[in-house]
C-alpha cells in the first residue's frame, strides 16, 4: 500500500486590488507565510481579480517575484490565479504553480463561460500537479460545473480536486452542489479557494465561504463571507 505524509492545504481569499499584480502579489506572499501550508490555492483571477480586460502575465514577470521567496521561507506551493498568453494569439485564464524554483502554468481553464469564450483560449487538457505524492487535480470555477472535465482529469490519477473560482454570493449552494458532485463521482478531497469581496465582471458581491471536503463528503474546514478569511485541513489517505 502506498504510504505518503499528510498534506496540509490551504484555500486563501485575499482581498484583492483591480489590475495591480504587484500589489496583489505582495498580498499573496503574506498569505503563503501566514497559512502554515504545504500547500496554498487561490481564487481565479487571484492576481488581478476578475478583471477580463488585464494583460496577460508570464511566468518570469519580477512582480511574482515576493510569491516565490514566500514559498522558499515556507517549503509552500502557491496556486495563484491569472491570464497568462495564449498559444493561439488569445490569452488562456490559467493557474500558476508557485514555489522555491520560480513559476510555472501548471493548468489552462478547459470550460469557459459567459463573455469568457468571446476573449479567452480554452485549455486543451486536464492536469495534476504532485507535491509529496499527492496528485492534485487542478480545476478553475466553470469546469467545477462540467463533470467531464472532472472525469478527465480524475483518469490521469488524482488524490484531491483543487479549484479556484470566482461566484456571486448568491451562487454559493451551487459551488456546494458542485463540490459534493465531484466527491460522490470521483471519491477524492476537494478543496475550493472562492473569490471575496467586490471584483470586475459584474462580480459586485462574491460568495467567499472557502471550503475543503473530505472523500466522504464532509466539509472539513470552511471560511467565512470576508475577504481575507483563511481555511486549512490536512489531508490524510
Amino acid at each position: 500500500m502506498l504510504h505518503r505524509d499528510p498534506l496540509t492545504i490551504a484555500v486563501a481569499q485575499p482581498p484583492t486590488m483591480a489590475f495591480d499584480v504587484a500589489a496583489n502579489a505582495r498580498t499573496h506572499s503574506a498569505v503563503v507565510r501566514a497559512a502554515g501550508a504545504r500547500v496554498v490555492v487561490f481564487p481565479e483571477l487571484s492576481l488581478t481579480g476578475y478583471e477580463l480586460d488585464a494583460p496577460a502575465i508570464t511566468c518570469e514577470d519580477p512582480r511574482l517575484i515576493p510569491i516565490v521567496e514566500a514559498c522558499a521561507e515556507t517549503g509552500s506551493v502557491a496556486l495563484a490565479g491569472a491570464l497568462v498568453r495564449g498559444e493561439q494569439g488569445r490569452p488562456s485564464i490559467a493557474t500558476l504553480a508557485v514555489d522555491a524554483s520560480g513559476v510555472l502554468v501548471a493548468y489552462r481553464k478547459m470550460c469557459l463561460g459567459g463573455q469568457e469564450s468571446e476573449r479567452f483560449q480554452p485549455g486543451e487538457k486536464p492536469s495534476v500537479l504532485e507535491v509529496d505524492g499527492w496528485r492534485l487535480g487542478l480545476a478553475i470555477c466553470k469546469d467545477m460545473g462540467v463533470p467531464r472535465q472532472a472525469a478527465e482529469t480524475a483518469e490521469l490519477g488524482m488524490d484531491a480536486y483543487v479549484a479556484g473560482v470566482c461566484e456571486l454570493e448568491e451562487d454559493l449552494p451551487i459551488m456546494e452542489e458542485r463540490a459534493r458532485r465531484v466527491v460522490a463521482d470521483n471519491g477524492v478531497w476537494v478543496a475550493v479557494a472562492s473569490f471575496a469581496g467586490p471584483t470586475g465582471g459584474g462580480f459586485a458581491r462574491t460568495a467567499g465561504r472557502s471550503g475543503i471536503w473530505s472523500p466522504e463528503g464532509a466539509v472539513i474546514a470552511r471560511a467565512d463571507a470576508d475577504p481575507g478569511s483563511l481555511a486549512r485541513a490536512t489531508l490524510t489517505g
